[in-house]
């Protein structure tokens, strides 16, 4: 099915009444990217949760409609629900299905985290490792939510899991995106998984991306409202420092006593705050980084 794909120019500053518009107005999907990242291959790619900071002072938003959508009648909805907005420099085209997954396959190969976690697009052969018989395989295809292992953040988390023992445990992973994180839990031996988001098309990506796994059955996808409350042995949360410090008091809650929670998500400079604040609950909180990016983890009192 193809889409209806919208993008213009946006600053820090206009983001939040451009998303709200955009959300308004039916978009499937917002996405920003760095302006000024000298190709498109070194962009940073995140879908925005409500209230989070963007990474940039100035972005590139793209938006996705469904491929019927009219682009005037967007620009007509748009400027009647925010007239003050400049919609001018908007520009639309038509983005089929393969054209998403034709540009993921072709960009990423087989990637090995820590000693044992393989992520490899669905359609590649496995590399010669992943065939050891504690090799955990996750078999990836890129959906509407991005999450492919490549960014900092992500890699940060699966070497995290990789590390621990994970049979028999129950595991939440906050901010699922392509679930890839649940679903590496769950290859690495986890009982259970959590997937909890609040883009309804990471939670078809994570669902399909499960099933793709032959996990499906054993990991549960939720929007924040409809999350049962629960304590698990491990929390993973990759999402945003500022989302992070907000939602402090709840993650830490749904880490068992004497459970392990790792958080990333977050940039270099933005971590001494975090410390503090998860301090109140947890213990030998440690840093780890990768380029300009941070992975906090500890253990529950």
């Amino acid at each position: 099915m193809p889409y209806l794909e919208l993008t213009l120019p946006c600053t820090e500053a206009q983001e939040a009444r451009y998303q709200t518009a955009l959300d308004d107005v039916g978009a499937l999907a917002v996405t920003l990217m760095d302006a000024h990242a000298e190709a498109p291959d070194e962009q940073a790619i995140f879908e925005p949760g409500v209230g989070e900071t963007p990474l940039w002072r100035e972005m590139t938003l793209t938006a996705l409609f469904p491929g019927d959508a009219v682009p005037e009648l967007i620009l007509l909805a748009l400027d009647a629900f925010d007239p003050e907005l400049d919609f001018s420099g908007a520009a639309f085209r038509s983005v089929e299905d393969e054209d998403w997954e034709r540009a993921w396959m072709d960009q990423f190969q087989p990637m090995q985290f820590g000693l044992r976690t393989f992520i490899v697009p669905w359609n590649q052969d496995l590399p010669s490792e992943a065939h050891a018989e504690n090799a955990a395989v996750v078999r990836l295809d890129p959906g509407l939510a991005f999450g492919t292992g490549t960014h900092p953040t992500t890699a940060l988390c699966l070497e995290w899991l990789d590390g621990l023992e994970l049979r028999g445990q129950r595991v939440l992973d906050f901010g699922c995106g392509s679930g890839i994180l649940a679903i590496a839990a769950l290859k690495l031996g986890a009982a259970t998984a959590v997937g909890v988001d609040n883009d309804p098309q990471a939670i078809t990506a994570s669902i399909d991306n499960a099933e793709r796994n032959g996990v499906a059955r054993r990991l549960s996808v939720y929007l924040p409202g409809d999350e049962p409350a629960a304590s698990y042995p491990v929390v993973v949360a990759n999402i945003l420092a500022s989302a992070l410090d907000a939602l402090a008091p709840i993650l830490a809650e749904r880490v068992a006593p004497g459970g392990r929670i790792a958080l990333s998500g977050i940039l270099q400079g933005q971590q001494t705050e975090l410390l503090q604040r998860y301090a109140e609950w947890f213990d030998d909180l440690a840093v780890h980084t990768r380029e300009d990016w941070v992975r906090i983890d500890g253990r529950r009192r």
